[in-house]
């Protein structure tokens, strides 16, 4: 059985080496993303591209300074892409590879654990990416009894800086990869 993918990944044009490896790692913690090399493709012809695949949203990693620095969603119409909030700035990145020996292995399925400590910006960007993803948002405790694989978690430290971070279940054994993001843009101008 194929399972359905539901999001569309791929990159700025001309990606640098930690974009395609981002992606890549974002690939494998999502099951139901698909990856493609954008290469000449506007962001019509992305937009087709999805059509064509029957996928329903695109994310696009873009490059700010030789790395990722952008990180920005969208929803497939009829008409072509229309922006799904939040943007993502990111901070920095630890990949997959930092994390563990070995090649990481691809996660099946993900759930986003939420704590109750977070502020109404977290749990608004829980909210977003649930949504986005087609994953569900659980306690930690239902998480690890719950049949994932991982659990992605989205944290705020005393300076209110956001890090999202995917652990594997039961062990709770982070796995990357971590996103520092150093803010989010909710109001998207059409």
């Amino acid at each position: 059985m194929v399972k359905r993918q539901y999001v569309l990944l791929t990159t700025s044009r001309k990606p640098t080496k930690s974009i395609r490896t981002l992606c890549n790692d974002l690939s494998h913690t999502f099951r139901k993303a698909m990856r493609i090399n954008r290469g000449k493709l506007s962001l019509e012809g992305i937009a087709e591209k999805a059509l064509e695949l029957a996928i329903e949203r695109v994310m696009i990693v873009n490059r700010w300074k030789g790395g990722p620095g952008k990180i920005d969603f969208f929803e497939i119409r009829q008409d072509g892409l229309n922006a799904f909030p939040p943007i993502i700035y990111v901070r920095n990145i630890k990949f997959r590879r930092e994390f563990g020996k070995g090649a990481p292995k691809r996660i099946d399925s993900v759930a986003i654990a939420t704590s109750p400590k977070q502020n109404f910006e977290i749990k608004k960007f829980e909210n977003a990416l649930s949504g986005f993803f087609d994953v569900p948002i659980l306690s930690l405790e239902e998480a690890i009894n719950g049949k994932h694989d991982a659990i992605m978690q989205v944290l705020a430290d005393s300076l209110n800086c956001i890090t999202i971070t995917f652990r594997i279940i039961p062990e709770l054994v982070e796995d990357g990869p971590q996103i520092g993001i150093s803010h989010l843009v909710w109001w998207l101008i059409p």
